[in-house]
Protein backbone atom coordinates (compact mmCIF):
# COMPACT_ATOMS: atom_id res chain seq x y z
CA UNK A 1 0.00 0.00 0.00
CA UNK A 2 2.47 3.11 0.75
CA UNK A 3 3.44 4.19 -2.19
CA UNK A 4 5.61 6.78 -0.98
CA UNK A 5 8.92 5.83 -0.34
CA UNK A 6 12.14 7.46 -1.88
CA UNK A 7 12.14 10.83 -3.86
CA UNK A 8 14.65 12.32 -5.65
CA UNK A 9 16.13 16.11 -3.92
CA UNK A 10 13.35 18.52 -3.19
CA UNK A 11 10.54 16.82 -3.82
CA UNK A 12 7.62 18.36 -1.83
CA UNK A 13 5.03 16.50 0.09
CA UNK A 14 1.90 17.57 1.34
CA UNK A 15 0.82 15.38 4.82
CA UNK A 16 -2.81 14.73 5.80
CA UNK A 17 -2.85 13.24 8.77
CA UNK A 18 -6.55 11.45 10.59
CA UNK A 19 -8.70 8.49 11.49
CA UNK A 20 -9.82 8.43 8.37
CA UNK A 21 -13.02 6.12 9.80
CA UNK A 22 -13.87 6.69 7.27
CA UNK A 23 -12.27 8.95 4.58
CA UNK A 24 -14.23 11.05 2.77
CA UNK A 25 -15.05 13.46 -0.48
CA UNK A 26 -14.18 16.69 2.31
CA UNK A 27 -10.89 14.90 2.75
CA UNK A 28 -10.01 14.72 -1.18
CA UNK A 29 -10.92 17.98 -1.92
CA UNK A 30 -8.70 19.27 0.74
CA UNK A 31 -5.92 17.14 -0.43
CA UNK A 32 -6.19 18.91 -3.95
CA UNK A 33 -6.75 22.27 -3.12
CA UNK A 34 -3.75 22.60 -1.07
CA UNK A 35 -1.52 20.32 -4.01
CA UNK A 36 -2.71 22.73 -6.55
CA UNK A 37 -2.50 25.90 -4.95
CA UNK A 38 1.11 25.22 -2.98
CA UNK A 39 2.27 23.23 -6.05
CA UNK A 40 3.18 19.87 -4.20
CA UNK A 41 4.46 17.28 -5.93
CA UNK A 42 2.25 14.53 -4.04
CA UNK A 43 -0.25 14.40 -0.80
CA UNK A 44 0.53 11.62 1.06
CA UNK A 45 -2.63 10.15 3.72
CA UNK A 46 -0.95 9.25 6.99
CA UNK A 47 -4.01 7.00 8.53
CA UNK A 48 -3.34 7.48 12.42
CA UNK A 49 -2.84 3.27 13.91
CA UNK A 50 -3.78 4.59 17.25
CA UNK A 51 -4.92 8.19 17.44
CA UNK A 52 -4.24 9.56 21.21
CA UNK A 53 -7.60 11.78 20.61
CA UNK A 54 -9.73 9.16 20.20
CA UNK A 55 -8.74 7.04 22.91
CA UNK A 56 -12.10 7.02 24.28
CA UNK A 57 -13.99 5.44 21.14
CA UNK A 58 -13.41 2.45 19.38
CA UNK A 59 -11.84 3.21 16.22
CA UNK A 60 -12.22 0.90 13.31
CA UNK A 61 -9.38 -1.86 12.56
CA UNK A 62 -6.54 -0.06 10.60
CA UNK A 63 -6.52 -2.65 7.95
CA UNK A 64 -10.50 -1.34 6.88
CA UNK A 65 -8.98 2.39 7.49
CA UNK A 66 -6.22 1.82 5.10
CA UNK A 67 -8.30 -0.19 2.33
CA UNK A 68 -10.82 2.46 2.43
CA UNK A 69 -8.10 5.03 1.84
CA UNK A 70 -6.42 3.08 -0.95
CA UNK A 71 -9.83 3.10 -2.48
CA UNK A 72 -10.46 6.88 -2.03
CA UNK A 73 -7.12 7.63 -3.92
CA UNK A 74 -6.57 5.54 -6.57
CA UNK A 75 -7.89 7.49 -9.25
CA UNK A 76 -5.41 10.15 -8.26
CA UNK A 77 -1.95 9.70 -9.90
CA UNK A 78 -0.92 12.75 -7.14
CA UNK A 79 -2.44 10.76 -4.31
CA UNK A 80 -0.61 8.41 -2.06
CA UNK A 81 -0.46 6.50 1.15
CA UNK A 82 1.91 5.97 4.12
CA UNK A 83 2.12 3.17 6.67
CA UNK A 84 4.26 4.72 9.28
CA UNK A 85 1.74 5.27 12.12
CA UNK A 86 0.35 2.45 11.80
CA UNK A 87 3.00 -0.05 11.40
CA UNK A 88 4.34 1.57 14.67
CA UNK A 89 3.40 0.54 18.18
CA UNK A 90 1.35 2.95 20.74
CA UNK A 91 0.21 6.74 20.09
CA UNK A 92 0.19 8.38 16.89
CA UNK A 93 2.31 11.33 17.43
CA UNK A 94 3.30 14.19 14.98
CA UNK A 95 6.84 14.83 15.88
CA UNK A 96 7.42 11.42 16.11
CA UNK A 97 5.86 10.66 12.42
CA UNK A 98 7.86 13.40 10.72
CA UNK A 99 11.21 11.94 12.65
CA UNK A 100 10.33 8.58 10.72
CA UNK A 101 9.31 9.49 7.33
CA UNK A 102 12.43 12.01 7.40
CA UNK A 103 14.82 8.70 7.81
CA UNK A 104 12.61 6.99 5.33
CA UNK A 105 12.85 9.73 2.64
CA UNK A 106 15.28 11.39 2.77
CA UNK A 107 16.37 14.82 4.35
CA UNK A 108 16.00 16.65 1.35
CA UNK A 109 12.26 16.02 1.35
CA UNK A 110 10.58 19.38 1.66
CA UNK A 111 7.38 18.34 4.11
CA UNK A 112 4.08 20.42 4.65
CA UNK A 113 1.32 19.35 7.43
CA UNK A 114 -1.55 20.08 6.83
CA UNK A 115 -4.16 21.24 9.86
CA UNK A 116 -7.35 22.42 10.39
CA UNK A 117 -8.25 25.94 10.93
CA UNK A 118 -10.26 24.92 14.29
CA UNK A 119 -6.84 22.85 15.50
CA UNK A 120 -4.45 25.89 14.50
CA UNK A 121 -5.00 27.46 18.03
CA UNK A 122 -4.52 24.35 20.12
CA UNK A 123 -1.10 23.31 17.93
CA UNK A 124 1.14 25.16 20.68
CA UNK A 125 -0.19 22.56 22.62
CA UNK A 126 0.80 19.26 20.56
CA UNK A 127 3.45 16.89 21.98
CA UNK A 128 6.95 18.97 21.10
CA UNK A 129 5.25 21.58 18.82
CA UNK A 130 8.49 23.58 18.05
CA UNK A 131 10.28 19.87 17.46
CA UNK A 132 7.54 19.57 14.64
CA UNK A 133 7.90 23.01 13.27
CA UNK A 134 11.70 22.50 13.34
CA UNK A 135 10.60 19.08 10.61
CA UNK A 136 8.29 20.97 8.51
CA UNK A 137 8.72 23.23 5.40
CA UNK A 138 5.30 24.85 5.69
CA UNK A 139 2.36 24.12 8.41
CA UNK A 140 -0.43 24.66 5.99
CA UNK A 141 -4.26 25.86 7.86
CA UNK A 142 -6.84 25.41 5.68
CA UNK A 143 -10.64 27.22 6.06
CA UNK A 144 -12.79 28.70 4.35
CA UNK A 145 -12.67 31.00 1.20
CA UNK A 146 -12.94 34.99 1.78
CA UNK A 147 -10.56 34.33 4.85
CA UNK A 148 -8.91 37.83 5.91
CA UNK A 149 -5.64 37.78 7.65
CA UNK A 150 -5.94 37.87 11.18
CA UNK A 151 -2.07 40.00 12.22
CA UNK A 152 -3.24 40.19 15.81
CA UNK A 153 -4.23 36.01 15.62
CA UNK A 154 -0.87 35.53 14.22
CA UNK A 155 0.96 37.56 16.52
CA UNK A 156 -1.01 35.75 19.44
CA UNK A 157 0.38 32.32 18.00
CA UNK A 158 3.84 33.25 17.62
CA UNK A 159 3.68 34.58 21.31
CA UNK A 160 2.89 30.64 22.43
CA UNK A 161 5.43 29.26 20.08
CA UNK A 162 8.07 31.39 18.26
CA UNK A 163 8.70 30.73 15.03
CA UNK A 164 5.32 29.55 13.69
CA UNK A 165 3.95 32.45 12.12
CA UNK A 166 7.45 31.90 9.94
CA UNK A 167 6.25 28.28 8.87
CA UNK A 168 2.09 28.97 8.60
CA UNK A 169 0.90 28.93 5.56
CA UNK A 170 -3.42 29.72 5.26
CA UNK A 171 -4.60 28.10 2.00
CA UNK A 172 -8.39 28.91 1.40
CA UNK A 173 -10.53 25.18 0.52
CA UNK A 174 -13.98 24.65 -0.13
CA UNK A 175 -15.82 23.77 2.90
CA UNK A 176 -18.01 20.80 3.35
CA UNK A 177 -20.46 19.65 6.31
CA UNK A 178 -19.06 15.96 5.90
CA UNK A 179 -17.64 14.24 8.75
CA UNK A 180 -16.94 11.37 9.59
CA UNK A 181 -18.38 10.78 12.71
CA UNK A 182 -21.47 11.43 10.78
CA UNK A 183 -20.99 8.86 8.05
CA UNK A 184 -20.93 6.17 10.82
CA UNK A 185 -24.21 7.62 12.35
CA UNK A 186 -25.86 7.67 9.06
CA UNK A 187 -24.98 3.86 8.12
CA UNK A 188 -26.02 2.91 11.23
CA UNK A 189 -29.19 4.74 11.02
CA UNK A 190 -29.70 3.14 7.14
CA UNK A 191 -29.73 6.44 5.61
CA UNK A 192 -27.52 7.40 2.49
CA UNK A 193 -23.84 8.21 2.33
CA UNK A 194 -23.86 7.98 -1.45
CA UNK A 195 -21.87 11.59 -2.92
CA UNK A 196 -20.33 11.76 0.76
CA UNK A 197 -17.91 8.87 0.06
CA UNK A 198 -16.76 8.06 -3.09
CA UNK A 199 -18.27 4.79 -4.69
CA UNK A 200 -15.89 2.15 -3.73
CA UNK A 201 -15.59 3.05 0.07
CA UNK A 202 -19.41 2.67 -0.18
CA UNK A 203 -19.13 -0.32 -1.20
CA UNK A 204 -16.67 -1.18 0.68
CA UNK A 205 -18.46 -0.47 4.01
CA UNK A 206 -21.56 -2.02 2.82
CA UNK A 207 -20.02 -5.51 1.43
CA UNK A 208 -17.83 -5.39 5.43
CA UNK A 209 -20.60 -4.44 7.16
CA UNK A 210 -18.80 -1.57 9.03
CA UNK A 211 -20.37 0.90 11.12
CA UNK A 212 -23.71 -1.20 11.66
CA UNK A 213 -24.55 -0.58 15.23
CA UNK A 214 -22.38 2.80 15.82
CA UNK A 215 -24.43 6.05 16.94
CA UNK A 216 -22.43 8.63 18.41
CA UNK A 217 -23.57 11.95 19.33
CA UNK A 218 -21.28 14.25 16.60
CA UNK A 219 -19.87 16.60 18.74
CA UNK A 220 -17.05 17.17 16.27
CA UNK A 221 -19.59 16.94 13.18
CA UNK A 222 -18.92 20.61 11.72
CA UNK A 223 -15.41 20.01 12.38
CA UNK A 224 -13.08 19.73 9.42
CA UNK A 225 -9.86 19.22 11.19
CA UNK A 226 -7.06 16.22 9.90
CA UNK A 227 -5.86 15.86 13.15
CA UNK A 228 -6.79 17.06 16.61
CA UNK A 229 -4.27 15.81 18.72
CA UNK A 230 -1.10 15.14 17.49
Amino acid sequence: MERARQFPQRHTLGLMGGTFDPIHIAHLIMAEEVRTTLGLSQMVFVPAGEPPHKMLRPVTPVQHRLAMVELAIITNPHFTISRVEVDRSGPSYLVDTLHLLHEQWGQDVDISFVIGWDSLEDFPGWYKPAEILAQLTQLIAVRRPGYVDDSAYNEKLEARLPGLKEKLRIVPVPQLDISSTDIRNRVAEQRPIKYQVPDAVEDYIREHGLYQTEIEVAVQATRHSTHTER
